[in-house]
């Protein structure tokens, strides 16, 4: 889920264009993630792109795809685009008090990994066809600040996500097309497969294998071979 409004972001020093809504995490990903010769918060069109480097528009997403399925579907007809995406293979849970003050801390045992993406690729599975995008994946240690605010949030007994933070990247992988994603089905998978046979070799929680087979159905690189009791049966294509 998004973080609870909980204050104003931060601005990088390079933005020739005012950020003051930025999140921390996107813009320290962005501050990463330059090169020399980066130009930062250019338009293309009506789209304001978060960093152009050469003719490759590079636009850094840290939830929800589906807010850029429109803008990425228009921006490949003309340019080279390239989606950066953050998964926290390792969360620190800072909580804080009204005022900011740190009051507590711990090490989250959720460990993110990879596959993670397909969480949000189901928003847009067939742009990954297209000659003119790419996707990266970054695997982060990141900080998830939470503010107690006595009458919020009460399922979470009132504590907000307000922002993360980065604190350090581990790994880069860049996917150019469907056959990159499909290399990420676990080696020793079986044919035909479920996803409950998915989830289990891969390690993953069902939910998430179901949007993997979702995805890689859409870019047509499995396929449903039949059924078994109540489940499909699906083979790479």
């Amino acid at each position: 889920m998004p973080p609870e409004d909980c204050g104003a972001g931060v601005s990088p020093a390079r933005s020739q264009f005012s950020t003051l809504n930025e999140k921390p995490l996107h813009a320290s990903l962005k501050q990463w993630y330059a090169r020399p010769g980066d130009e930062f918060e250019v338009l293309a069109g009506k789209s304001l792109i978060d960093i152009v480097r050469g003719e490759l528009l590079i636009e850094i997403q840290t939830a929800n795809f589906s807010q850029l399925r429109r803008k990425l579907s228009r921006l490949v007809e003309t340019h080279r685009v390239r989606l950066v995406y953050p998964v926290a293979a390792e969360k620190w849970v800072v909580r804080t008090d009204s005022n900011g003050a740190e009051t507590g801390r711990r090490k989250s045992p959720k460990h993110g990994k990879i596959e993670n993406v397909f969480g949000e690729l189901v928003s847009i599975p067939k742009l990954m066809a297209h000659p003119n995008f790419s996707l990266e994946v970054l695997l982060i240690r990141e900080e998830e600040i939470r503010r107690h605010a006595p009458g919020k949030a009460w399922r979470r007994r009132g504590w907000l996500r307000c922002e993360r933070r980065l604190l350090d990247v581990v790994e880069s992988r860049v996917f150019r097309g469907p056959a990159d994603l499909v290399a990420l089905l676990p080696s020793d998978l079986g044919e035909p497969f479920t996803t409950a046979t998915l989830a289990q070799a891969g390690k993953i929680p069902r939910r998430l294998a179901q949007q993997m087979v979702y995805c890689l159905r859409e870019m047509d690189e499995i396929q449903i071979t039949g059924k078994k009791g109540n489940n499909l049966l699906y083979m790479r294509a």
